[in-house]
């Protein structure tokens, strides 16, 4: 049994250190500006969603986003007539973001949005907005401006009450804090046994280590992500801060951990932490957009 946990521990700590310096870089894909708008009660008939930015319509840029978003062979699918009624409903000062060419600047989404949600994304995503419906029925409608104060974001329109509410931005520093922290900790735990350590006797000092440097960290990666996303500048940020949490951890818990040698704690200290780095990177992104979709 001993020489099964030995070599379990060593199986672990090299698939660690291996998938640590064999993840794929993110930084061609850097982040990019979102707002997903989820509808409520949404209308009965047929409708069109836009986003609008403040300013006036280019009319060198009419159709600009249209073509990025409906290449000529999709061009069809769209209803002239509702198209025109939702650019005769925009606002003076406002355009429609994706039906009235974003002045140039490009935006993906789709006037009819994925059921009840409606994504807009890349550069062309504006930090204040309203949001513009226009059904088949002819009403329209118009909201109140917001603010983006995160880089990816959310806002819900309920139909029925005719409002857009977006939630504070506290909630999503906190999921995805949450989503960084928890996950951090239960791998670390499960480490921790696997190296024989007994947890009654354990889990004080491992909390204690975690909650100052992983809590720590994930608050910077949770206050990094909402406001800048997750690209090169996490990963330029993210391996450095590990190696240090690393080696801090190892010294705490050759000092604090208790039963199994010096020499065990630094080892565990190095593999538990290779381990929560690996996964860190594969789940920062899928994690932030949950956050993002919810919050």
């Amino acid at each position: 049994m001993n020489r099964f946990k030995k070599a379990m521990r060593l199986a672990a700590l090299i698939l660690s250190l291996t998938a640590f310096f064999t993840v794929p870089s993110l930084a061609d894909s850097g982040p990019k500006p979102q707002l997903i708008v989820r509808m409520q009660n949404g209308p009965e008939e047929p409708y069109y969603l836009d986003l609008l930015a403040e300013g006036d319509p280019d009319p060198e840029y009419l159709d600009f986003c249209l073509d990025w978003n409906y290449p000529e062979k999709e061009r069809a699918v769209l209803d002239p007539e509702l198209l025109q009624a939702l650019r005769d409903s925009v606002p003076k000062g406002w355009f429609a973001c994706v039906a009235q060419g974003n002045q140039g600047r490009p935006i993906y989404g789709a006037l009819t949005g994925d059921g009840n949600l409606h994504a807009f994304g890349y550069v062309g995503v504006p930090d204040t907005y309203r949001v513009i419906i226009v059904t088949k029925g002819g009403e329209s409608w118009v909201s109140e401006p917001l603010t983006r104060h995160a880089l990816q974001c959310s806002a819900q329109l309920d139909w029925a009450e005719k409002t857009l509410s977006a939630p504070p931005v506290w909630v999503g520093y906190v999921l995805q804090f949450l989503s960084t922290c928890v996950p951090t900790l239960v791998i670390e735990a499960l480490i921790l046994l696997l190296y024989g350590y007994k947890w009654n006797t354990s889990w004080k000092p491992f909390l204690a280590v975690n909650l100052v440097t992983q809590g720590a960290f994930s608050l910077f990666f949770s206050v990094t992500a909402m406001s800048q996303g997750i690209g090169f500048l996490f990963l330029f940020l993210f391996i450095p801060a590990e190696v240090v949490i690393a080696i801090t951890e190892s010294l705490l818990y050759r000092r604090f951990l208790i039963g199994r040698g010096t020499s065990t704690a630094v080892a565990y200290g190095l593999t538990a932490n290779a381990a929560s780095a690996i996964l860190g990177v594969f789940l920062a992104d899928p994690l932030w957009r949950f956050v993002v979709s919810i919050s």
